[in-house]
């Protein structure tokens, strides 16, 4: 049995262990350290991506015991992948905090990878329980990263953020708790077998624990109408932590459809299929409107970031493959492009004086050639304007909802929100490239400040220019998930190794 499945935890969890010792002893080395165990996380999650993409499922026995009695990690293709963006993503916000945001505060190092650590095992674990375990490991360390660097405003947006998750928290304990109650199990595999061969008297109880994970699942994903926190909260946090929060939605959009492709599926079952559409929808249009009035440019990524929740939700909710196609090949590009705006908005903060980020007019920024570019390129992408990868994707998710059910509203709302973009794009171009005062005296960005923004938007550019591939894989991840067999059969079917003397 290979044991890199679970590599993308442990890794995390003892560069953790070690940058706390280093905080006391070595504070110096708490970088260098940190940055060496995300690119080895980089390299360990492109690795499983590519075995990923050639088939099959791996399936992990935690504590060599056979599911569903102990704790089994799978790696599909949709897991591979949200490793790889998780792991791209932090490199690239841990490089922005080098700066100077990670000696702004206590322990950022730390909770950085224990951050990492719950992400990864959110896209890991192959049962509820433990994703609800991840879920809190992931949401403790995103406490103290809200926090990070101090003031009103991140204590303010931190109580609102820890209010509503412990709220979640008590609503996922209690749909598990019912699932558990009819089914007798929390592997997602075992759920899937037994959910479908329930009794009609159950139904009811487990439509009710599916509604309570959907609900769960929405706040994190920032759906209508639990997702109005999110562009206050991510505004409020240090550049770098809001970058890597913008994957903190995708958590929500993957349980979503890894819960409701696997177990509530089939007619009696399929509470959440009529409901994804129209809350994508209203989702995306209130996004669309916020992003219309957002007076800074970090709340406008904020409001965008709920913009991409939305878009992927309406996707996932049309009937039919190829939407589905679509919103995986849509999820990694407006994640990577969302998360270099939140780092292009500090650049651009901190050449404009006391206007800061504000969308007002005041003096020029010193390097409007550069900043201005990677701005026009942001924009482009998440308006959706051709050739870019943002294009590509609302393309194909036009496509896959032609001729379906809700096809017409999809194509109204979707054209209508890229319009909405790029006006309010147009509108925050406008004040701070065009109509501005001199520049003022201050030092330039070095070109080390702004490679983690070129990285993030040089892999949207990626995405379009290998789009053939790209969707290859998509369709192959979008069938494995939904004809799950193989998902199935791997974590049921996985023998715990055998010791000396051939015993289990």
């Amino acid at each position: 049995m290979s044991h890199w499945p679970i590599a993308p935890i442990l890794l995390p969890l003892f560069a953790a262990v070690l940058l706390l010792v280093l905080e006391r002893w070595r504070p110096a080395w708490q970088l260098p350290v940190n940055l060496l165990a995300t690119a080895a996380l980089l390299v360990i999650c492109v690795g499983l991506l590519g075995r990923a993409a050639d088939g099959g499922v791996m399936a992990y026995l935690l504590g060599n015991w056979q599911a569903p009695f102990g704790i089994v990690l799978a790696v599909d293709r949709l897991a591979a992948l949200m490793l790889t963006l998780t792991a791209a993503l932090a490199l690239a916000s841990l490089l922005a905090a080098a700066a100077h945001w990670h000696r702004r505060g206590a322990h950022f190092h730390p909770l950085f990878q224990m951050q990492v650590m719950g992400l990864n095992g959110a896209f890991l674990t192959a049962d509820l329980f433990n994703l609800f375990v991840f879920f809190e490991v992931l949401l403790i360390a995103s406490y103290g990263l809200l926090l990070h660097g101090g003031g009103r405003r991140r204590l303010h947006a931190s109580l609102h953020f820890v209010t509503l998750n412990l709220v979640g928290s008590a609503l996922f304990l209690l749909g598990v708790s019912l699932l558990y109650g009819v089914t007798g199990t929390l592997n997602m595999a075992d759920l899937a077998v037994k959910v479908a061969q329930a009794p009609d008297a159950d139904v009811g109880l487990l439509q009710v624990a599916g509604l309570l994970l959907l609900v769960v699942f929405g706040l994190k994903a920032a759906v209508l109408p639990l997702g109005l926190w999110l562009p206050t909260t991510y505004s409020a946090a240090s550049a770098p932590v809001a970058a890597l929060f913008a994957i903190m939605t995708k958590v929500g959009v993957y349980a979503i459809v890894r819960v409701f492709t696997l177990i509530f599926v089939g007619e009696r079952l399929a509470v959440a299929a009529p409901l994804l559409l129209p809350l994508g929808l209203a989702t995306l249009a209130l996004a669309s409107l916020g992003a219309l009035s957002a007076g800074s440019l970090p709340r406008l990524a904020g409001y965008l970031t709920m913009a991409s929740a939305g878009t992927l939700l309406a996707a996932v909710g049309v009937s039919g493959d190829q939407a589905l196609v679509a919103a995986l090949y849509y999820l990694p590009q407006t994640t990577l492009a969302v998360a270099a705006l939140f780092l292009l908005a500090e650049l651009i903060a901190r050449q404009r004086g006391d206007q800061a980020g504000a969308l007002v007019g005041g003096p020029a920024v010193r390097q409007p050639v550069l900043l201005g570019g990677m701005f026009l390129l942001a924009g482009a992408t998440l308006a959706g304007l051709p050739p870019f990868s943002g294009f590509v994707g609302k393309l194909l998710i036009l496509r896959g909802a032609l001729g379906q059910v809700g096809g017409f509203a999809v194509w109204a709302v979707l054209l209508l929100s890229g319009f909405a973009a790029l006006i309010a794009f147009s509108r925050a171009g406008s004040r701070l490239f065009w109509k501005v005062s001199p520049a003022q005296e201050g030092p330039r960005h070095g070109m080390l400040a702004m490679v983690p923004v070129f990285g993030l938007l040089a892999g949207g550019v990626l995405l379009a220019v290998l789009a053939a591939p790209v969707l290859r894989f998509a369709e192959a991840g979008a069938q494995q998930l939904l004809v799950p067999t193989d998902y199935v059969e791997a974590v049921l079917g996985a023998r715990p190794v055998s010791r000396a003397g051939g015993q289990p």
